[in-house]
């Protein structure tokens, strides 16, 4: 065993049995099983999410039917890639192509695979993250099965990274004790590379005791300190520099136009980058006005373009302008507030999947998979408006968006609540 490789190449499945997840393909009496138990499989797209499996099921039917393998990735690989295959695959039998992140072939690359898939010179596993509708060009994707991959669960992770701490030939000699793993499994998103490469990131961190052995505990506190990301901070001035920025956001904020036009003032004199300041209010628009007043976002864009084409000095005029206009609005951070609500559901309930019936449904493989099935168009409704569910089954009713106390979204609090009284309690 290479203790120098990565922790999921280690451990990475040879045999069907060992797979986590994707039950529905390799489980017991499931279709692609049978196909690679009587030892014919056919050419075929692997669909799903980064992490779920796509490249080990590739591995483990080349290893159970003893074929000749080649791997190629997409990205690095060409059309003469691809014909050199080919051809030392017509001195074999049942050659397997396996191309990683198919779907980053263009049209001459795919057209190159057509004759080989065919004629049965290789047999073709394709894997992709991107909608093989889409991506893969018909005439490939009709000579192909076509299979998704879901996204690991809670169960399946965490039975990943008991199997990491008991089998792998390195993390077995260690004494780790896996007490918490709800940040292992937010951060990683369902990815089993990535939450396998997290762990030994973790245990790494660990130092040998005193008798020459290497233990620690798990915590979720431990995994998110090791996973933060630093941030390199530019320093272009100095302290100051940050002081004075801050303190013209929070008199724009606090709606002070005559201390935001002196810290403003304070920058253009210190010769600060009319682009930084702009963009700083223009993120500003968004963050403490938003909906209480649309026309600011609009003004700060604007002042953006113009300070951009202008320069010093006449651009102080224009950044003066939007400066006080922004100081003098109407103040909401409810956009800032719903979208911090959404992206904490984001990382604490991890990718939920789409709700089928308001998936994009173009093609009849994703219609064959019920993709847009008891969709209501809203506009063939009373009010252009229909009571259905648009949030993933688990997040149903969650309420991100509280509009702020202020003329603009209290009309907007009045019209959601015409609509959605009974589910979020506008």
């Amino acid at each position: 065993m290479n203790s120098q490789q990565p922790l999921a190449e280690r451990i990475r499945p040879s045999t069907l049995d060992d797979l986590v997840g994707q039950q529905h393909l390799t489980g017991k009496g499931s279709i692609l099983r049978t196909a690679i138990e009587h030892g014919k499989i056919p050419s075929m797209i692997l669909w799903g999410p980064p992490g779920t499996g796509k490249t080990t099921i590739a591995n483990i039917i080349a290893h159970t039917l003893q074929a000749p393998f080649y791997q190629l990735s997409a990205i690095s690989s060409g059309v003469k890639d691809v014909r050199e295959v080919i051809e030392a695959s017509k001195q074999q039998s049942k050659a397997i192509l396996f191309i990683d992140e198919i779907h980053r072939f263009n049209k001459g690359q795919q057209d190159a695979l057509l004759g080989a898939v065919e004629k049965g010179i290789v047999t073709l596993i394709g894997a992709t993250t991107e909608n093989p509708s889409f991506e893969v060009n018909s005439a490939l994707l009709s000579r192909c099965q076509v299979y998704v991959l879901k996204a690991l669960d809670e169960k399946d992770l965490v039975q990943l990274l008991h199997q990491a701490l008991e089998k792998d030939e390195v993390l077995k000699q260690y004494k780790i004790e896996l007490k918490e793993t709800t940040a292992l499994l937010n951060i990683s998103g369902g990815d089993a590379r990535k939450l396998l490469n997290l762990l030994e990131l973790v245990v790494d961190g660990f130092k040998a005791s005193p008798a020459g052995r290497v233990e620690g505990v798990i915590t979720d506190d431990l995994v998110i300190h090791v996973a933060q990301k630093r941030i390199a901070i530019y320093d272009k001035q100095g302290e100051q520099h940050y002081d004075i920025i801050s303190a013209f956001i929070k008199c724009i904020r606090g709606s002070d136009p005559n201390a935001a036009v002196y810290w403003l003032a304070r920058m253009i004199e210190g010769g600060e980058d009319v682009k930084f300041i702009a963009r700083r209010m223009l993120i500003l628009a968004s963050e403490d006005i938003g909906n209480a007043n649309p026309n600011a976002l609009l003004l700060a864009n604007a002042t953006f373009d113009a300070v951009t084409k202008i320069g010093y000095p006449e651009a102080q005029l224009i950044l003066s302008q939007c400066a006080i206009y922004l100081a003098s609005s109407a103040k909401s951070n409810s956009a800032t507030v719903a979208i911090g609500s959404a992206m904490g559901a984001v990382k604490q309930y991890g990718d939920q999947p789409v709700p089928l019936h308001i998936r994009n449904a173009p093609t009849r493989l994703m219609k064959d998979l019920d993709y847009g099935k008891g969709y209501q168009y809203s506009h063939s409704f009373e009010g252009n408006f229909s009571n259905q569910e648009y949030l993933p089954d688990l997040l149903a009713g969650t309420r991100f968006y509280e509009p702020g106390n202020n003329a603009r979204e209290d009309d907007l609090r009045k019209f959601l609540k015409s609509r959605w009284k009974e589910k979020y309690g506008y």
